[in-house]
């Protein structure tokens, strides 16, 4: 009675099981049929300039190849490891299931799954990874349905195009190129052993963390492969001593990172996380990849040669650069670099620092004085100045790097030398306003402090943006915005956005091309002449702020513009005299020098409007210290040397001079050597307005250095 009564639970239970398997649990398991449509999830592919492939963009890294195209010694190597019985059980394999069983009994742990390779494809595709009963029981369902379906060799190309295999790689085909830089096709059997190995745990045998226990498990996919009778016993023992063969180091190294980074957040912006993910986009970008390569390799070089000589390091912090580079005529954004390291610091510090930039600001000012009437030639009193601070009873005194003064300077000689009284006191005259206005016109959109510090360079900006508008001087005064991207298509082709920007003009070609002379003497005998050394036309301007915090250097050629900055992400002093001469420049030659290579030395355009004119920089005028500048025509001084005519009297009414020729038009008389300043505007009257930060209430921290 007892054995009839278990024996008629067992078959009840029996029973209801079976009826809830074929009747009740399909109801609730997704269809198969979807495999028939089913699509990978495709990426957003990003090219370059030259339109190759740089990087995908996606939610998952795959590459779909069909079966065709993976070698057979892979397919033995994931059979021999998964499931040597694939070509002869039905979805489900009994044997295996019990040898599982028999294994795990045996050694008191869990060595070894039962499940198919069809099982785990279902698993992938349908089901969740939780190790429930119902979840093997839907799992072992859909596996028969699949079998039932679809051949073989269809099962096992889902599954290769499927199984993660570690990161961030999806199929064998993104396998291969994350872990040995070349198509599956290319694979050796060494190398297919180490990719069959890694589904079972990604993780723990990821030969780039763990390669101890990836070789542990390479081999182990080499016994069984001459268990299922794919490899040689000789062979295997030879292979399982050999190396992984891992791509290096260097070549996992994504270049241009935060250039891409930068895409990706404009792509989102526009089109949505899911397009850009999931939509299949064909973005082509702006990106030098030659140029980008080198741009980094210069910072990391440059950062490590100031790491070196710092007294200041501490424990942890390392200092910080950027690097962009722009293509005048275009606005192209060629290069950009965001830190010493993106996967230290995905912190982008070309476009989201705001730093400041010190004496890199100056141009700004002295193009804002040559369209008050002020050119090279005017000179300012450098000479001892201090401003009340509003109402405090404060006063600020600006001062120049090196504690000198030197009476009447030209304009010319302020900007090579980066002489901050001089600055001050012009921008006192121009206005505040105007200076404001010439800033905003180059494209420069971050907040300004509108007081006298203002000259100095004491207001945040970004890398991106100062070098955009030393960009506009390159291209004639012509600013155009820093663009990434060239155009995009979708899936089919389709073109979507092109960029197609309009040039806005910031200044006339004349003033553009005076300002760029007068910048080129800062390479030829100013704070920039280590830059000299290329032997090629070059414009530009140091900044550093008078606690050595920052340290930039931003330059151009008629083609090229390329702005660097160096700083702490936690703004602290670099170290004394980490000047932007000392810090910056370097950086800069370094990168330019291989970008220029043994290109053509090209001169900047003179417009037909502009004169070049020897100009002494004594006040003597006895041509003491003779420099060539750059004037618009008809505001010449006279050339070094020269002496306007002297004043002849008039003569008496009705008398003409003796020797005077005939009555007729008088000539104009000469032109002064220094114009006279302009009208002082409103704003600028008397003194400054108290800075907006409270660090600079007393004393500005505008640039003082190089």
């Amino acid at each position: 009675m007892v054995v009839g009564i278990g024996s008629l639970i067992v078959a009840t239970a029996a029973g209801v099981a079976a009826l809830w398997a074929f009747t009740i649990l399909p109801r609730s398991l997704p269809s198969v049929k979807t495999l028939e449509t089913f699509q990978p999830l495709q990426g957003t592919k990003v090219y370059d300039d030259n339109d190759e492939l740089l990087t995908e963009l996606h939610v998952e890294r795959r590459i779909f190849v069909p079966l065709a195209h993976i070698p057979q010694t892979l397919r033995d190597a994931v059979i021999a490891t998964e499931d040597r019985r694939f070509y002869s059980h039905f979805g489900v394999d009994p044997i295996g299931v019990a040898r599982a069983v028999y294994q795990n009994y045996r050694r008191g742990r869990f060595v070894e799954g039962g499940s198919t390779i069809t099982q785990q494809l279902t698993k992938v595709l349908f089901l969740t990874p939780d190790k429930s009963l119902e979840r093997k029981m839907k799992e072992a369902a859909l596996a028969l349905e699949l079998e039932r379906r679809y051949s073989k060799d269809r099962i096992l190309e889902m599954y290769l195009n499927q199984v993660y295999f570690g990161n961030g790689a999806y199929g064998v085909e993104a396998a291969s190129r994350t872990y040995f830089g070349k198509s599956v096709t290319e694979l050796s059997v060494k190398e297919a052993a180490l990719v069959a190995g890694l589904p079972r745990a990604p993780t723990t045998y990821s030969p780039f963390e763990h390669s101890e226990a990836a070789k542990r498990r390479r081999e182990v996919v080499l016994r069984r492969m001459v268990e299922y009778g794919a490899l040689k016993d000789a062979d295997a023992k030879k292979l399982a001593r050999a190396d992984l063969g891992l791509i290096p180091p260097e070549r996992r190294r994504t270049t241009g990172q935060y250039f891409l980074e930068f895409v990706q957040q404009t792509l989102e912006a526009k089109y949505g996380a899911d397009m850009v993910f999931k939509g299949g986009l064909n973005v082509y970008t702006t990106l030098n990849p030659t140029m980008q390569l080198v741009a980094e390799q210069s910072l990391r070089d440059g950062l490590k040669a100031l790491e070196g000589r710092s007294k200041t390091a501490r424990p942890g912090e390392h200092p910080e650069g950027a690097v962009v580079t722009i293509e005048p005529q275009t606005g192209y954004v060629r290069a950009m670099v965001g830190g010493y390291d993106f996967f230290r610091s995905e912190f982008n510090r070309a476009v989201q620092a705001r730093r400041q930039p010190g004496s890199a600001f100056k141009p700004f000012v002295y193009v804002a004085a040559l369209e008050s009437g002020f050119t090279p030639a005017s000179r300012v009193d450098d000479a001892p100045v201090s401003y009340a601070i509003g109402g405090t009873g404060q006063t600020w005194k600006p001062e120049n790097y090196d504690r000198k003064f030197r009476g009447p300077t030209t304009l010319q000689q302020a900007v090579e030398e980066s002489i901050n009284v001089v600055t001050v006191k012009l921008q006192e005259q121009i206005g505040l306003s105007r200076t404001v206005r010439v800033a905003r016109r180059f494209g420069i959109t971050s907040p300004l402090d509108v007081n006298l510090s203002l000259a100095l360079g004491t207001s945040d900006l970004t890398l991106l943006e100062l070098t955009s508008a030393y960009a506009a001087l390159a291209n004639q005064g012509a600013w155009l915005p820093p663009t990434t991207v060239r155009y995009v298509t979708d899936a089919q082709g389709k073109l979507l956005e092109e960029s197609s920007p309009e040039a806005k003009e910031a200044v006339t070609p004349e003033t553009a091309y005076v300002i760029t002379h007068m910048l080129r003497g800062v390479v030829e005998r100013g704070t920039g002449v280590a830059a000299k050394a290329l032997g090629r036309p070059i414009a530009a301007k140091t900044g550093t702020t008078n606690d050595y915090s920052n340290a930039w250097f931003v330059g151009y050629t008629p083609r090229v513009a390329t702005g660097v900055w160096i700083g702490y992400d936690r703004p602290r002093s670099l170290g004394k005299d980490e000047t932007g001469s000392r810090v910056a420049v370097p950086i800069w030659v370094a990168y330019m020098g291989k970008v220029l290579g043994d290109s053509p030395r090209e001169d900047f355009p003179v417009p037909e409007k502009v004169v070049l004119v020897p100009v002494d920089l004594d006040p003597s005028n006895e041509c003491v210290r003779v420099v060539t500048m750059a004037f618009v025509r008809g505001t010449e001084p006279l050339a070094c040397g020269k002496r306007p005519p002297p004043v002849v009297p008039p003569p008496a009414p009705g008398q003409p001079q003796a020797g005077a020729p005939p009555a007729g038009p008088t000539a104009p008389p000469p032109p002064a050597i220094v114009p006279p300043p302009p009208a002082l505007p409103q704003e600028a009257m008397p003194i400054s307005v108290p800075p907006s930060k409270p660090a600079a209430a007393a004393k500005p921290s505008g640039a003082q250095g190089p």
